[in-house]
């Protein structure tokens, strides 16, 4: 699932990829009210695409592909970013690794170092809150690419609360969620513009060390065991 908002000049590159090398995965493109050609360009391509009339938001988004994935009867839903960053190549390598967890996170610091500097800081931050609030290590929180099974997938689907974010990740795992990493590659964004700015990147990071530490414990509690993804 490709949400997309304002991906014009990405969302061709990412998609033929996708079909051109890897034609083993189905995907759908969640446009989020584009206000640039991204939806001209899904239409014209033939690209299967949901397409949201309003920008809903990234949430709202990967929402909709959650649910359209478990309708589908997916066994997984990957959440796969549509600016060029994640890698497809290693979508295999966590689906190999969902045998034995609901939940599994395209890390850039599994068998890699995570750089120092306050780039890093708002990541560094956040792992220490799961890690007290959890008990779990995450060493890349902040990753946007993610794997998720039927268990998991059903409760992303249904809750509305429930949006991509480290604060979702924490809320699971105490609910029974097994989480893993997978050591992944991250591109650099060719074109467009991040919505992270400096700016936003620390009130996100506050945002989500808040949520982690006590918004979720206001969450309707939920019951997610493993056991569905071999």
């Amino acid at each position: 699932m490709i949400p997309a908002y304002n991906e014009a000049e990405n969302i061709e590159r990412v998609v033929d990829d996708l079909i051109a090398n890897y034609p083993q995965y189905d995907y759908v493109v969640i446009n989020d009210g584009s206000r640039d050609d991204t939806l001209q360009i899904c239409r014209r391509r033939g690209y299967h695409c949901i397409d949201m009339p309003i920008n809903v938001g990234l949430a709202d988004g990967v929402q909709t592909g959650m649910m359209y994935a478990y309708t589908h009867g997916y066994r997984y839903a990957v959440q796969f970013d549509g600016d060029g960053q994640h890698d497809p190549r290693y979508i295999a390598d966590m689906a190999e690794a969902m045998r034995e967890c609901d939940i599994c996170i395209g890390s850039r610091f599994v068998s890699r170092k995570k750089p120092h500097g306050l780039r890093m800081l708002g990541s560094n931050v956040i792992q220490l809150t799961l890690k007290l609030t959890t008990g779990k290590t995450i060493r890349d929180p902040t990753s946007g690419m993610r794997m998720f099974g039927r268990a998991a997938m059903k409760a992303m689907a249904e809750q509305v609360d429930y949006g991509p974010e480290p604060d979702t990740v924490a809320h699971l795992i105490r609910s029974g969620a097994r989480v893993c990493e997978v050591q992944v590659e991250m591109h650099e964004r060719i074109a467009g513009e991040s919505y992270l700015s400096f700016s936003r990147s620390i009130r996100y990071m506050l945002h989500m060390c808040f949520s982690i530490m006590f918004i979720q414990w206001c969450r309707k509690k939920i019951r997610l065991t493993g056991g569905d993804n071999a």
